[in-house]
């Protein structure tokens, strides 16, 4: 009898004891109201008073509506809407602006230090003298021991004109050293460039913030002068930024007039076409422009819209397929809410945005796999894939990301990932170890000479030093059949050890499989359409070749408009 009691009495307590917390509310409610908004609110409210009030655990009410934000929008399955809080709104303002009050320095954790892997040039770090693979073991008379990236940061970073004390372990120096920095702007530059040879320049964007037109333009100039008569833009690993700066960039190498890109929104104010707005600075000049697939968002915009008007020729791997634009809006108390109010489409009109369900590596998979050649363009899977066209009347598909029109996969072998995994279980990586080995080296050797070349002996003392890495274990085997990509590292970051940043990444690029393909490529060709008849094959140059009114056409194309005058 008495567990027949229980298990009535149990849940009309329940229910009586709902009815009395919400007053009986919830049970006045006609079926009509449930569906009200301001039912829906007092809801809400009331489920985040009883949490907070009867929960078996004590919850802030500050952060359960954090909770309640945060919940709101993962459930719109938008991983680009977020709420921005006033403590993450500095690196909001960087990621747009590319400046703070800073050091000038580039770091990262190797082993229990945070450790200085590059100096920015004409900043305070580079005045005082610090130096590529110094240690930072203190700061403010505290140790830095087993710090992170990110306290470090948040340590060194502060107002322009305010100093720093911080401690420096140097190899070579018998006692650590003392230094105190008065922090300035850091302005931080998105633009690597270099010339590859004697005719062909190199430009690494790494993304497009305020200033990032200029800092091309400027660049190209440079390279020009240098004797530059083909461009390599490499657009690979940059994640976007600024869209007017991606219009902007884009405008360096189109018409005035030729579309860039247009937002469609449901709010009529967020719907734009942009056009080049200036004549082409760089008309007539080659390019092959390198994706992967982290190239996102404007990288995208910019080579989508290069790709429609046949400007430049594509190469990589498929990109990553970000066709949205975010609004940032202003909330109280500092805090922000970046929010998808548009998608954005390329001028022939394809949204280039990847379906959720269909993931990088099946469309770089696809893509290789249906591959004409090496060099001589793809066959991409075009299963439900709507087809474009580009002015010169090739065959584009979007969605998917932008598809190169060659495909170059930047591969590494089972060994070499092997090694990565081994290396990785000690808690390192192969880029970390060279450069340790680097900072000593260079030590040892500070003679040495700029067309300096990794040998044999110097991979043995590399060897040697990783087997007394402690928690390390490397089998020599496996460390001799990786000696390329261990003599590619440690060329690298010797070279940034003793010559800088930009030596390093001109060092390291002259062995990636893409850049060797695009340094092919424009080494054969002096125009835009030799470049492009030259990568799509014969049979593209036939049909185009065949129209006499083909050059014609593809020229009005391109400073053609769409929706209206810009």
């Amino acid at each position: 009898m008495m567990k027949r009691l229980n298990r009535t009495w149990v849940p009309a307590v329940a229910v009586t004891v709902m009815a009395l917390g919400t007053g009986g509310w919830l049970l006045q409610q006609g079926a009509g109201a449930q569906d009200s908004t301001v039912f829906k609110a007092r809801l809400f409210e009331e489920v985040h008073r009883l949490v907070a009030e009867r929960y078996v655990e004590e919850m802030d009410p500050s952060v359960m509506y954090r909770m309640a934000i945060d919940g709101m929008l993962s459930e719109l399955g938008d991983p680009y809407s977020v709420f921005i809080s006033a403590k993450d709104t500095d690196d909001l303002e960087l990621s747009i602006e590319g400046e703070y009050g800073g050091l000038g320095i580039r770091i990262q954790k190797v082993g229990e230090w945070i450790t200085v892997m590059g100096i920015i040039a004409n900043t305070p770090a580079e005045r005082q003298g610090l130096m590529t693979g110094d240690r930072i073991v203190g700061v403010e008379g505290e140790s830095a021991r087993g710090w992170d990236d990110v306290e470090a940061v948040e340590r060194l970073r502060g107002p322009k004109g305010t100093p720093v004390s911080i401690t420096i372990g140097r190899v070579g120096a018998a006692e650590p050293l003392e230094f105190t920095i008065v922090r300035d702007e850091i302005h931080v530059q998105t633009v690597k460039s270099f010339m590859a040879n004697d005719r062909i320049g190199f430009v690494h964007l790494e993304g497009f913030s305020r200033d990032a037109r200029e800092e091309v333009r400027a660049a190209i100039e440079d390279l020009q002068d240098q004797g530059a008569e083909a461009l390599v833009l490499d657009l690979r690993w940059n994640p976007g930024g600024l869209l007017d700066q991606g219009v902007a960039v884009t405008d360096l190498f189109l018409p005035r007039g030729a579309g860039i890109v247009e937002t469609r929104s449901r709010v009529e104010n967020q719907n734009f076409s942009f056009g080049a707005p200036n004549e082409e600075v760089f008309s007539g000049l080659p390019m092959v422009v390198i994706v992967n697939t982290a190239s996102a968002s404007a990288s995208e915009i910019l080579a989508g819209a290069l790709q429609d008007h046949d400007r430049a020729v594509i190469l990589g791997t498929p990109t990553f397929g970000k066709g949205s634009v975010q609004t940032v809006f202003s909330l109280p108390g500092g805090n922000h809410l970046k929010l998808t109010t548009a998608g954005w489409y390329t001028p022939s009109g394809r949204s280039i945005t990847r379906s959720m369900e269909h993931g990088l590596a099946d469309d770089l998979a696809l893509a290789v796999t249906a591959q004409v050649s090496a060099t001589r363009g793809i066959i991409a899977d075009t299963v439900g894939r709507k087809v474009f066209h580009t002015d010169g009347g090739r065959t584009v598909y979007g969605g998917g990301g932008i598809t190169p029109d060659v495909i170059v996969p930047d591969t590494t072998t089972v060994d070499e990932r092997e090694f990565e995994r081994v290396v990785g279980r000690g808690g390192f990586s192969l880029r970390q170890l060279a450069f340790r080995f680097s900072v000593q080296w260079t030590n040892d050797h500070p003679d040495i000479a700029e067309d300096f070349t990794v040998t044999p002996e110097m991979r043995r003392e590399f060897y040697r030093m990783i087997t007394e890495v402690e928690g390390l274990e490397v089998d020599e085997d496996l460390f001799e059949k990786v000696g390329l990509r261990v003599d590619r590292f440690l060329e690298a970051q010797i070279a940034n050890s003793a010559f800088g940043e930009i030596e390093m990444f001109k060092r390291f690029e002259a062995h990636s499989p893409m850049y060797q393909e695009s340094i092919r490529l424009l080494q054969e060709v002096d125009s835009p359409e030799d470049l492009l008849n030259l990568a799509m094959g014969e049979e593209w140059a036939d049909e185009t070749s065949a129209d006499p009114e083909a050059d014609s056409n593809l020229a009005e194309a391109r400073t053609s408009t769409r929706d209206g005058d810009y």
